[in-house]
């Protein structure tokens, strides 16, 4: 492991990847480090649906993902590695009229922004998947430019490139702590040893509260579980990622066939827990067969969980922070970091590389929670 980097990025997901992949490959910063306590793929890089959507509320998230898909097509030809990406859109379903009105102001905005969303009757979205139950769905909107991948090659792509161009992965090495000179970061220390460096990136996702309170930051953000199921694999029948934002339902059949999915599900532990429950299995089952009566039958062949990354606006928290010098934030993506990474991990090297003051970051910024500058992002599943 190297004794000294211009930049060390804790936490190897794709968040982190993603900026180190971009300091390399846009800036010439190669003598950078990853440090990931676990091995690539165990956080929720490697536990999430691999949805890549373009259908926020908010102009700002909306925009970014415009980008964010664009990147995600071109990533197999760039990184020489499948990733499955298949644009086969988003179907959402709304069974309430607050959900109705949100999902309305939505879709204009996302109009307004060049997306060919369209909002649809029920019969209209049964027409997109007649497998459909519609009763009790108000209203539906679909954008066919949406996605899924596989997100397991994503990281990996990264981390490979990454490396070819001269940056160090550390797996199963832990940060510990820092030394500081008032507040400028001067070294990470980690079971392995002091890397001397005084820029750092804070990529760990749900447990970012936890580096970032070794340097006395404060980040407000929650870890919350969230698990997903596979089944056996059916013939190919299910075109466009489905989610009901009335409960957090949402499912798409992958390119071997197997429905995946989730639901949202407040009765879950405190804390940083990846363990498995019934309830979970419970609530998505009456859930999905609801949704699609004859998955009823459909056997589930493997079931797992990862934590989301949660803050109090429904926002990120991205960008240096005030009290320390260079400590550079990317997380509380909400569950949605991994559709966000490539496009964040681009723009957060360019502010790293080049001291760019990018408006969004100010949005982002951690000192808005303190100055009650609150955000908010209506479309949030799972």
């Amino acid at each position: 492991m190297r004794d000294r980097a211009s930049v060390v990025i804790v936490g190897g997901g794709i968040m982190g990847l993603s900026v180190a992949w971009h300091l390399a490959k846009d800036h010439g910063i190669t003598d950078t480090v990853v440090v990931e306590k676990g091995y690539l793929c165990g956080g929720a890089s490697g536990r999430n649906g691999g949805g890549v959507r373009a259908q926020f509320g908010s102009e700002e998230n909306i925009r970014l993902m415009q980008e964010s898909i664009r990147m995600c097509r071109d990533f197999a030809a760039e990184m020489k590695i499948n990733v499955w990406f298949r644009q086969g859109g988003y179907l959402f379903l709304v069974r309430n009229e607050r959900a109705q009105k949100n999902l309305e102001k939505s879709v204009r905005v996302q109009n307004e922004c060049g997306l060919a969303t369209r909002l649809l009757e029920p019969k209209e979205a049964k027409r997109i998947v007649p497998e459909l139950d519609i009763e009790g769905v108000l209203l539906a909107s679909y954008n066919p430019d949406d996605a899924v991948v596989f997100p397991w090659p994503f990281v990996w792509g990264y981390a490979e490139c990454a490396q070819k161009l001269g940056v160090d992965i550390e797996t199963f090495t832990e940060v510990t702590g820092f030394e500081t000179r008032g507040s400028r970061i001067e070294g990470v220390v980690t079971n392995k040893g002091t890397i001397r460096t005084n820029r750092v990136v804070n990529a760990c996702g749900a447990w970012s509260p936890l580096l970032a309170a070794l340097l006395d930051v404060a980040l407000p953000n929650r870890p919350h579980r969230h698990e997903i199921c596979s089944t056996e694999p059916l013939k190919p029948w299910l075109k466009p990622l489905v989610a009901d934002l009335s409960n957090g339902l949402y499912f798409s059949q992958s390119m071997r066939g197997e429905i995946v999915g989730g639901i949202s599900n407040e009765d879950v532990p405190e804390g940083l827990d990846m363990g498995s429950s019934h309830r979970f299995l419970a609530l998505y089952a009456r859930a999905l067969t609801r949704t699609v009566p004859l998955l009823g039958r459909v056997k589930v062949l493997r079931q797992w969980a990862g934590c989301y990354d949660l803050t109090p606006d429904a926002n990120p928290i991205v960008g240096e922070v005030d009290t320390i010098e260079h400590f550079y934030q990317a997380s509380g993506f909400m569950g949605h970091g991994f559709m966000m990474a490539p496009v964040m991990g681009k723009l957060l090297a360019q502010h790293i590389a080049e001291g760019t003051k990018l408006p969004l970051f100010d949005r982002w910024n951690l000192r808005r929670f303190a100055e009650g500058k609150l955000l908010s992002e209506s479309m949030i599943i799972g």
